[in-house]
């Protein structure tokens, strides 16, 4: 393995484990994987582009190691032999102006004598290696071959002339490139390029994924979303498509269920009036039988009132507008007073929010109905403002939630019968979380400390 691919398979590892603290240590874990798939999909691709782009550049260089170093032993052999026939040549008196020309000229410089300053042998890379070989074929097996040490860039060449030995020094670079720094320039240009690219291509895949993100997630918290627009690769158009579908059938089948909920609970009606009529016109000494009879009817009425305003929920278009949560509050208070019911408030200065007032009414009516049947007659409604939030808590000393229950509570149709009365229909919760959705608020059944639940609702002001 090279030292390249070394380096690279310890970069990987880094971003393949996360840094754990060491003993003792309170530093939390670091991920340096990212989340998204776009990002993880850029950097893979980053990770890829650098391996072939190394790769390649080895192959290169592997490639033109051996005619790059024949070229320039040749050059070189060229160079000493010239100016080994042009000292042989040239007459005596000449034979200086040769040298200072070489010198000024070309920055070759010949010594008669072993070199001036401190040399070392030439480095084992193996291209030095071939151009040492491929030379001394041409100049012959004794010449020699020497470096000048840092900082002095330059080599010696030994040749002879008559049995005695000549130095020539010349600059390293006819045989080093000296566009080293813009070829790594280059690459990093390439690199950059090439990243970017790959960027707006994985961005624009991930597009539509983003699209189905977001309408599975209003999917999630009871919304109907709009249908997602069918584009990009087959399978991202067969996904998006087998999504609208789905959201297409959910949206008809909740369509159809809410009809037939509202229909049989609207044809209900009318036979129970003629019940409780009847009921009312009856005259016998037995008053306790007649009240029950008219206590049934009455409750089963508060039923098919459930049924319809469950119904009715997903089905009306909410239209918001901007509201005093404390004086909806106490409106909500005033009609259970008229009724000679206890309700108290401990109300909070809050600044408008923007909801609608009817759906917030029927959340808060829903909320005190349970807590005066099922929590007795202390039932507190408490405002405040929390983190930018309306925060409305309907507080109760019944029974309480126990807290494994409190996500099956939500759910249409479900009553906990261990702790509640099986009076009802299991659907005000139901209607509460569902308007609360709406809203893009949260609600939360929580347990008090001496005993009772506490509903609180939290919607965005």
């Amino acid at each position: 393995m090279s030292a390249w691919s070394k380096q690279m398979s310890r970069v990987w590892q880094g971003f393949s484990r996360p840094a754990w603290p060491t003993a003792g240590s309170a530093l939390p874990k670091i991920r340096l994987v990212p989340r998204s798939l776009l990002w993880r999909t850029v950097l893979l691709l980053a990770l890829l582009i650098a391996a072939g782009h190394f790769a390649s550049l080895e192959i290169f260089r592997t490639a033109q190691r051996e005619p790059r170093a024949i070229q320039v032993a040749q050059q070189i052999a060229s160079v000493v032999n010239l100016t080994r026939s042009a000292l042989i040549t040239a007459s005596p008196d000449k034979r200086l102006d040769l040298l200072l020309d070489l010198s000024q000229q070309e920055g070759i410089q010949v010594y008669a004598d072993a070199p001036n300053e401190p040399t070392e042998a030439l480095s084992d890379r193996p291209f030095v290696k071939l151009f040492a070989e491929h030379l001394r074929k041409r100049l012959g097996e004794d010449t020699q071959l020497l470096a000048a040490r840092p900082p002095s860039r330059a080599m010696w060449i030994s040749f002879k002339i008559d049995d005695l030995d000549y130095w020539v020094r010349m600059p390293r670079d006819r045989i080093e490139r000296s566009e080293q720094l813009s070829w790594v320039g280059w690459a990093a240009l390439i690199f950059a390029l090439s990243v970017a690219g790959a960027f707006l291509i994985v961005a624009r895949i991930n597009r539509p994924l983003r699209d189905l993100t977001r309408g599975a997630a209003e999917l999630g918290s009871g919304q109907m979303p709009a249908p997602i627009k069918e584009s990009g690769p087959t399978e991202i158009r067969t996904l998006a498509n087998a999504f609208n579908q789905m959201t297409a059938n959910l949206k008809r089948a909740e369509e159809d269920r809410a009809l037939m909920l509202a229909g049989v609970s609207h044809d209900l009606r009318t036979p129970l009036s003629r019940i409780r009529l009847g009921v009312e016109m009856l005259d016998g000494p037995d008053s306790s039988l007649k009240e029950g009879m008219v206590q049934d009817v009455e409750d089963i009425d508060s039923v098919i009132g459930q049924f319809l305003d469950f119904a009715r929920v997903n089905s009306e278009e909410l239209v918001m507008s901007k509201v005093d949560v404390n004086e909806l509050v106490n409106g909500v208070i005033q009609r259970y007073s008229h009724q000679g019911k206890h309700v108290t408030a401990r109300l909070r200065t809050l600044p408008p929010a923007t909801m609608h007032a009817p759906a917030i009414q029927r959340v808060l009516t829903n909320l005190i109905n349970n807590a005066l049947r099922h929590g007795g007659d202390e039932v507190t409604v408490e405002t405040a403002e929390d983190h930018g939030r309306a925060r409305i808590s309907v507080l109760d000393r019944g029974p309480g939630i126990p807290e494994t229950e409190v996500e099956r509570m939500l759910q249409p149709f479900t009553r906990l019968n261990s702790a509640r009365s099986t009076t009802g229909s299991g659907l005000g919760l139901a209607i509460v979380d569902r308007i609360v959705k709406m809203h893009n608020g949260t609600i939360r059944l929580l347990p008090r400390a001496d005993g009772g639940l506490e509903a609180r609702v939290e919607l965005p002001l």
